[in-house]
């Protein structure tokens, strides 16, 4: 009796420590004051100012389109990686995945100062083209390293969907009158679809919060952590609260869509594994 209880004593305060400081965001997002103690009154004025900020605005578009491009670029490129990898014998297959893990546990300081240092070589090296070169290092630079630090985690998320998948049945789709093409389509991309689409949503969530890499590829530009830092810098204001809450909810949709989606997909194929039994 007194485990259960420390147990969930223990849960209640683990949680009250991860989400309390974003409950308190949130609530000061609506206080009528800038007071960043007191809570004086309810209001939406910080919202309305937030979003009468023509350099938010402008941050939360660049950051939700390249969020966009990235992410369909790079679930694109990590899934037809995770195929050609799961092909592979089992020593290349294995040094590869091993090496894929080395963009997630490096230090994301280290990754943007090495991307930034690539891409002023890039523009040293074709500075011929004048203008052109110089454009390197802004819109293209940002979507590279995005496109970069996710592919690693839809390689991590699609590869082990593709190694449970029964291999049986692209043989059979070949032995029906499928090409190869036909099989992929047909009877593997539906089969990894699940983990494909939750790979999407994770570098979605990624590219949009993500500030270091962005912060030395960006060049001039400005996504929305970048605008919220640069706000910050200058000024605490109650309109970053209220960017950050909405923030923190599109984030935490896009989470809970991903896990809503995933558990409604074992529970179809549960549901006809059993009218297969049956």
């Amino acid at each position: 009796m007194v485990g259960k209880i420390l147990k969930r004593v223990y849960v209640v305060l683990l949680f009250s420590f991860l989400y309390m400081p974003i409950a308190v965001l949130i609530a000061f997002s609506f206080n009528e004051s800038k007071s960043r103690s007191n809570f004086t009154g309810f209001t939406l004025d910080w919202y309305a100012k937030l979003f009468r900020n023509e350099a938010v605005l402008s941050a939360l578009l660049l950051s939700l389109v390249l969020a966009l491009v990235a992410a369909a670029i790079a679930t694109v490129l990590g899934t037809m990686a995770a195929v050609g990898i799961s092909r592979m014998k089992r020593g290349p297959r294995t040094l590869i995945m091993n090496l894929s893990y080395i963009p997630i546990v490096n230090p994301e300081i280290i990754t943007g100062v090495s991307l930034m240092l690539l891409f002023v070589v890039i523009k040293n090296l074709l500075g011929f083209l004048g203008p052109v070169a110089d454009n390197i290092i802004g819109l293209p630079s940002l979507l590279i390293a995005h496109v970069t630090f996710n592919l690693p985690y839809v390689l991590f998320m699609v590869a082990p969907k593709l190694r449970a998948m029964d291999k049986n049945l692209y043989d059979a789709a070949l032995d029906l009158g499928c090409n190869e093409r036909q099989a992929f389509f047909k009877v593997v991309l539906p089969e990894i679809m699940p983990a494909v689409f939750s790979a999407f949503l994770i570098c979605l969530t990624y590219s949009i919060d993500d500030f270091t890499i962005s912060y030395f590829t960006a060049g001039n530009l400005q996504t929305l952590p970048i605008a919220i830092y640069s706000m910050t810098r200058k000024k605490v204001s109650p309109e970053i609260n209220a960017l950050s809450a909405i923030m923190f909810v599109a984030i935490l949709a896009i989470i809970l869509i991903a896990n809503y989606r995933e558990a409604a997909g074992e529970r179809k194929k549960q549901k006809a594994a059993a009218r297969a039994r049956a």
